[in-house]
């Protein structure tokens, strides 16, 4: 795995490459922002480890700028900024998780792997409940006539939600398929992931489909779906690739 590493701490930035070569990656380290951007735009990695603070373009804006560019590389943030607002901004740049400092190097590299898997190319295949189309060739998504830009933990959230309509998918599950069976995700992020997914699948505007299931986990139901219950079968495939 190729990674490139944006850290503007010295010590950080050697341990963290440290551990990736130890691990047997790839690791390119940038300290200046502006200089990292071009470098992830002229160059292929697996993965991107992002902190917020680094002089030249701070990280969020280099978030904005690689998505603005078609650029979708997966993006770990790993900051010292740890509020709720902060993750939420992180995550609503585009990053694709975001970890907090002092970390734990082991925690570091599962979340990181996680990460890089959802980079691979899935499946082409347009699946659908209700007026929600989501492509998983390109990973376009659409509510009606509207696209939805998301990143790419919501995108794979929303298709396992999406795969499985009509059924409670417990936080267990839903964890263990996004990020990773050896992931440690708190329930805190997981909720944080579904409240940004609420926001751009579910308007007000629109028939609610992502529901909580307190003490489980969630379900996404349209009003035909929720009348079968929990026994209904998956979203439909639409179009399979010649």
């Amino acid at each position: 795995m190729k990674v490139l590493v944006v850290e503007h701490d010295p010590a950080t930035a050697a341990l963290l490459a440290a551990t990736l070569r130890e691990a047997g990656d790839v690791a390119v380290v940038e300290t200046n922002g502006a200089a990292a951007l071009a470098t992830a735009l002229e160059h292929h990695f697996d993965a991107i480890v992002l902190e917020i603070a680094i002089p030249g373009l701070d990280g969020l804006s280099i978030v904005h700028r690689l998505r603005r560019q078609h650029c979708h590389t997966p993006v770990l943030i790993l900051s010292g900024r740890h509020s709720n607002r902060d993750v939420i901004h992180g995550l609503n740049a585009g990053a694709d998780d975001y970890l907090t400092k002092p970390f734990d190097i082991e925690v570091f590299l599962a979340r990181l792997r996680a990460v890089a898997r959802r980079g691979l190319a899935p499946l082409a295949l347009l699946l659908s409940a209700g007026n929600l189309v989501l492509n998983t060739a390109t990973r376009e998504v659409q509510r009606g006539s509207r696209p939805l830009h998301l990143t790419r933990t919501e995108y794979s959230l929303l298709e396992l939600l999406v795969r499985n309509t009509g059924r409670v998918v417990p936080r267990e599950q839903i964890v263990e398929t996004v990020w990773g069976f050896d992931s440690q995700i708190e329930n805190a992020t997981l909720d944080t992931f579904v409240h940004l997914l609420r926001r751009k699948v579910d308007p007000p505007s629109e028939e609610k489909l992502i529901h909580t299931v307190r003490g489980v986990g969630y379900s996404l139901r349209t009003k035909s779906r929720a009348k079968t219950g929990p026994s209904s079968r998956s979203a439909t495939p639409v179009q399979t690739p010649a």
